[in-house]
């Protein structure tokens, strides 16, 4: 019995039935989301040769979603179906079948997908960068390097990224060269590529992305990545910044902590992640709980005790309880 039909083998039989011969595309994009959730091993198979005969449908958003569903059930006996779906005429089911391919992982969609890195519309280039890299690594540095030259500022991007996830240290000189690409996104990816790798020459581009609301993140992750005192001292400066967003500032106190307990910061990191505990947003006193348990001391307990003890702390009690735990933890050892 699957995770997804706990109580009637019908509402499995209805999704299957739905999906192939559903009344309206909704009805069978609906049901092709459901099946990727399948875990018992027999409903799986059956789920995955019904989302394969729905890669054939009439209409686009089936396709997508039975692509990223079958990703998601990780069986290989739907790639040749998922590689056809590489030229769909629509754009985001070439993206969710480039998706699907990576996450199955196997070696017989690698040339599919570097053949599509290489030729195919920039939306599946930029897919295929991530995927090549998810099924082989080291197999996927040359058509990364490659496509490092492409005309597409996001499918440099992604490529970018890519080949630092790799870890091969042959790309920084290829990164580098990037890191005066003209479109800002761009830069700020390569620097990022290059902090994977260990390499400081993107941190100017790092520092500028921590005043900017969708790269903040990745910033303070960059930068805590590189670790030196240099890049503490940016991230000390993004705490009492206006311009930082909340969620980076308290990542940031957070990686402040684990990189320099007694550093020059450590006062102000202990503000911050306190004064997140009493957020008004959820969000916000969950990332703080987190970080604390990642890297703070004794003096945190008291707060998150009290907190445990509030409304807004009650959707957080385990959360709580682990951080407490890890923070004893570090105290003995």
């Amino acid at each position: 019995m699957s995770y997804l039909f706990p109580s009637s083998t019908l509402t499995l039989e209805a999704a299957l039935r739905d999906v192939l011969r559903g009344s309206n595309g909704k009805t069978r994009v609906l049901a092709a989301q459901a099946l990727g959730d399948i875990v018992e091993p027999t409903e799986k198979r059956r789920a995955v040769e019904a989302l394969i005969v729905a890669l054939e449908d009439d209409a686009p958003e089936v396709r997508m979603e039975a692509a990223s569903s079958l990703g998601e059930l990780r069986d290989a006996s739907a790639l040749p179906m998922l590689i056809k779906r590489l030229d769909d005429g629509i754009a985001t089911v070439r993206q969710n079948a480039a998706i699907a391919l990576g996450t199955i992982g196997s070696l017989e969609a690698f040339a599919p997908l570097a053949e599509a890195l290489r030729s195919g519309p920039p939306d599946v280039r930029y897919q295929a960068a991530t995927s090549l890299a998810e099924i082989d690594a080291a197999r996927a540095y040359a058509p990364l390097a490659a496509a490092l030259e492409d005309k597409d500022p996001q499918v440099v991007a992604a490529a970018a990224l890519s080949l630092g996830a790799i870890g091969d240290d042959r790309a920084l000189p290829l990164l580098v060269a990037k890191l005066d690409h003209k479109e800002a996104a761009t830069r700020f990816d390569v620097a990022y590529a290059l902090a994977d790798l260990g390499d400081g020459r993107g941190r100017e581009v790092l520092v500028a992305g921590l005043a900017e609301t969708d790269r903040a993140w990745d910033a303070v992750t960059a930068l805590a990545k590189l670790g030196t005192a240099d890049d503490a001292e940016a991230l000390g400066r993004a705490l009492s910044s206006k311009s930082t967003p909340p969620e980076a500032t308290i990542l940031a106190a957070g990686k402040l902590l684990a990189l320099q307990p007694n550093g020059a910061h450590h006062d102000a990191a202990r503000r911050v992640l306190l004064a997140g505990l009493k957020a008004r947003k959820g969000h916000l006193r969950g990332l703080a709980i987190e970080q604390l348990g990642a890297a703070a001391g004794a003096w945190a307990k008291a707060p998150l005790e009290k907190l445990a003890t509030t409304s807004k702390g009650s959707d957080f009690l385990e959360a709580i309880a682990q951080t407490l735990k890890s923070i004893d933890e570090r105290a003995t050892a």
